[in-house]
């Protein structure tokens, strides 16, 4: 593999990358997962996003929302690796990356997410801690989680 990794805000993002990471988030959230929701929740806008490459091609995503846009803590959410990258490494890498910019850009301070329950373990090897009960969104299992 041959990563390189871009953060961007809203506004910086050109139009093709606009395009890739929305084609990934439908491909996996939508059309793997088989479940029709709204993706574009009106948050992109108030978002940094971070796109992680295999030499051209989009294998890793995630976007940064800062305290007060989807909790009152700062937040990680659409995380994302490409089908084709899924066992590599690039979800750990793109978390990473992730927790890293959340700092720079929006300082220290605990991080909340709302994980898939299946990921659970995952999330929590980068350091989050389940807090809350189980809740479905768009008919998934979720549960909030907290790195401090």
């Amino acid at each position: 593999m041959n990563l390189s990794h871009t953060i961007k805000s809203f506004q910086e993002l050109s139009i093709d990358e606009l395009y890739d990471l929305l084609r990934l988030r439908a491909e996996v959230f939508i059309v793997e997962q088989n479940c029709p929701y709204l993706d574009l929740d009106n948050k992109d806008q108030k978002c940094d996003h971070l796109l992680v490459y295999d030499s051209q091609r989009l294998v890793g995503y995630c976007r940064l929302l800062p305290a007060g846009v989807s909790f009152d803590e700062i937040s990680i959410g659409r995380v994302i690796s490409a089908p084709s990258h899924r066992g590599t490494g690039v979800g750990k890498i793109v978390m990473e990356l992730g927790i890293r910019y959340c700092k720079e850009l929006f300082g220290a301070g605990p991080i909340r997410i709302g994980a898939q329950v299946y990921a659970k373990p995952f999330y929590e090897a980068l350091g989050f801690v389940e807090e809350g009960e189980e809740y479905l969104e768009d008919d998934i299992p979720h549960v909030e989680m907290v790195r401090p």
